[in-house]
């Protein structure tokens, strides 16, 4: 079966510093995958990559079975959904929720004067329905909670029936409340066989939801560990990607991590 994405030897320069280092990462088909690192470690850019919104330096990127550098990138995009900081930032803060999910459907942010047919009004609703914020079509993006917001541009992400979709650290400045509502929305969207594969990006192992599959971690744009998501998250690779001692507890699948104090012995759980 061909591979989501596909990674061989890729790596990314800029003037003086080196983002990404000889990369090697497969994602298949049914993945779900969380890619963990400090800042700098390298996340955003491979999420760029995968987001055919960039290209390597050197190495081969290959997304939905064509390759960056020979394909149409604009042809490309529309298969891939994308939730980042940087498309909440361009949603008009009167445009109502509805709105900014079907605006979707022309890769636009603020609507104008397309036409939509019933179909693409249907499918909004029921998208925001099944992530728990139907009730809110009608209000303006401005009036949200920070989740409601998130949840919102969730649901433009998968708008246009992705093949793949990226959340560039979904549940950042979240509080606790909202943060778990997020996660029971993505354990759901995880959990389920009709969505597409899913890439996340997080700073927190505590916000990997449950029925995520796989791991890649990173630190100074190279890959510490990566695969299945109970092989690769310990204490151990926690501690080499973060530059610290760490311990790890695991409750019904979901992490917590901790700084072993000086002096201190790490806890087995």
């Amino acid at each position: 079966m061909t591979p989501v994405l596909e990674f061989e030897q890729v790596t990314v320069k800029r003037p003086g510093k080196i983002l990404l280092n000889r990369i090697d990462w497969h994602v298949g088909a049914g993945d779900r995958w969380v890619i963990l690192g400090p800042n700098g470690a390298g996340k955003t850019t491979l999420l760029q990559l995968a987001g055919a919104q960039m290209h390597p330096t050197s190495g081969i990127v290959t997304i939905l079975g064509e390759r960056l550098g020979r394909v149409d990138v604009f042809e490309l995009r529309p298969r891939i959904g994308h939730m980042t900081t940087a498309i909440t930032d361009r949603i008009p803060a009167d445009e109502a929720v509805r709105d900014v999910v079907m605006s979707a459907a022309y890769a636009i942010t603020g609507r104008w004067q397309e036409e939509y047919d019933a179909v693409d009004r249907v499918r909004a609703e029921q998208i925001l329905a099944e992530l728990g914020v139907g009730h809110l079509a009608d209000r303006k993006f401005v009036t949200l909670s920070e989740g409601e917001r998130k949840r919102t541009m969730i649901a433009r992400a998968v708008m246009t029936d992705p093949e793949l979709l990226l959340l560039d650290e979904p549940a950042a400045g979240l509080d606790l409340g909202a943060r778990e509502d997020l996660l029971n929305t993505l354990q759901m969207l995880a959990e389920s066989p009709q969505a597409p594969v899913i890439v996340m990006v997080s700073h927190h192992v505590e916000e990997i939801p449950l029925g995520f599959s796989h791991a890649l971690l990173l630190r100074d744009g190279h890959t510490v560990v990566g695969g299945p998501i109970h092989q690769t998250i310990n204490a151990a690779s926690l501690s080499d990607t973060f530059g610290m001692r760490l311990e790890l507890e695991n409750h019904d699948g979901r992490f917590a991590a901790r700084r072993i104090a000086y002096g201190q012995r790490a806890r087995r759980f």
